[in-house]
């Protein structure tokens, strides 16, 4: 009996998210949660535009209100919504901006490219888009742009990259957008960073040039100061000399006897 709640409860959910999809198709909006309050049902909807969803003085959201009353029975529904801070690192929210812009007629693979270099200044740790479907008379095509560091498969892929996908309807037919982005990215610690994990190797790799640099700096001889650049090079060659002979000490060697040669005694 618990199981069957619980799938009652997300067919519910996933059925109000359809509603609200419909009713809001110019409404940029990610997703919807439903908690349970004491008064009764509360729907959070996540949007970047919440001006679009509200309306002019709470119109729009209260007739959302009473039409999800009176089609799925819930006793006295509340609707809020929830300002998303930062859009271009929602793939729902991306896939859908990417389906109007198809829809009004811009090339696809320009959107692609524009896209994901604003999802990665954003500060995503990768991302990927995929675009598929048929344009303009020739046969039906995929694109994939693909930037940075991004899990495809395991826990990871499911606890750290956001799915979005939607549909762009033209005249030649359908076309898919599929947008994965990963905000995040677990170290070896188990620790969540921000920071792509190539940025965190160029940043020790230069860290490593520059102690290099710094080692070779303090081994290398002084610098001859200007003053003694002015002087002649001969009074310079003089002064070495002079350093050397003073630092050294000098050996005379022995005197040696040189042995004359016998004379070859006569027979």
């Amino acid at each position: 009996m618990l199981k069957q709640y619980f799938i009652k409860q997300a067919i519910k959910e996933l059925e109000i998210d359809k509603f609200i999809r419909d009713n809001f198709p110019m409404g940029d909006y990610s997703k919807i949660e439903m908690q349970r309050t004491p008064l009764g049902i509360k729907i959070l909807i996540h949007t970047n535009k919440p001006g679009r969803i509200i309306g002019r003085s709470g119109r729009n959201i209260n007739e959302m209100t009473d039409a999800i009353r009176q089609k799925f029975g819930l006793e006295n529904p509340q609707l809020d919504v929830k300002i998303i801070r930062n859009p271009d690192l929602d793939a729902r929210i991306v896939a859908k901006q990417i389906a109007s812009s198809i829809e009004r007629g811009f090339n696809h693979k320009k959107i692609g490219n524009l896209t994901i270099k604003r999802i990665m200044d954003a500060g995503a740790v990768g991302a990927e888009i995929i675009i598929s479907g048929k344009f303009g008379k020739g046969k039906g095509m995929t694109s994939k742009f693909v930037e940075g560091y991004l899990k495809h498969c395991g826990q990871p892929a499911k606890d750290l990259v956001d799915y979005g996908f939607e549909e762009a309807n033209t005249k030649p037919g359908k076309i898919g957008i599929k947008v994965k982005i990963m905000r995040y990215f677990m170290d070896i610690d188990g620790e969540l960073k921000t920071k792509r994990p190539e940025k965190e190797i160029e940043q020790k790799g230069e860290e490593i040039v520059e102690q290099l640099e710094n080692a070779e700096a303090e081994q290398a001889p002084a610098q001859e100061s200007p003053e003694e650049k002015e002087k002649p090079k001969k009074a310079r060659k003089k002064e070495a000399g002079n350093e050397k002979e003073s630092g050294k000490a000098t050996f005379k060697p022995a005197d040696k006897k040189v042995k004359k040669p016998e004379s070859k005694k006569e027979a």
